[in-house]
């Protein structure tokens, strides 16, 4: 296991933190990417699809609907 104190090339030592080792991962998997983009679409689409049912079955939009509750 590493410490935390080097000595640095002037002999003087040196206290700070090890930083560790950056990598960058091909496959993200948060944030924006295609997998997360196609699944708000989707979502997005069945939302809709459904409010346009529900006013077809109701014949209210969504405000009259819950209103009527």
């Amino acid at each position: 296991m590493r410490s935390g104190s080097l000595v640095d090339d002037q002999g003087k030592l040196n206290n700070f933190a090890i930083e560790p080792q950056m990598y960058v991962a091909e496959n993200a998997g948060m944030g924006f990417n295609d997998k997360a983009e196609k699944l708000n679409g989707r979502l997005a689409m069945i939302g809709f699809v459904s409010l346009l049912v529900l006013e077809a079955v109701t014949g209210h939009g969504i405000i009259g609907f819950l209103t009527s509750l």
